[in-house]
């Protein structure tokens, strides 16, 4: 006997998330021209209303690697994961957490 059932695809788990809220993500990079304004115009493009009067730098200590917070106003999962996406194909950004 065969079992005519189609596979179905697990459901996401649910966000812990309330949207829209205020959200922190760091990026890291080596502290070189240009971190900063990229890292600024990815938030822009995520969050047309992102204050850069908001961002938070911070060096490493050797000073060769700059750490920059940016804070954006989520509205979805869909829009954090692409954000974070896009942040780590960017060839200036080692991490982001």
């Amino acid at each position: 006997m065969t079992d005519n059932k189609t596979p179905t695809t697990p459901e996401p788990a649910p966000s812990l998330i309330e949207y829209p809220s205020q959200f922190p993500i760091k990026v890291m990079g080596l502290k070189v021209d240009g971190m900063v304004a990229a890292v600024t115009a990815i938030a822009h493009q995520f969050d047309p209303l992102f204050d850069a009067s908001t961002l938070e730098l911070r060096e490493s200590k050797g000073g060769k690697y700059l750490g920059v917070t940016v804070t954006v106003t989520a509205t979805s999962r869909e829009q954090l994961d692409e954000l974070y996406r896009t942040y780590s194909a960017h060839p200036m950004v080692k991490v982001v957490l």
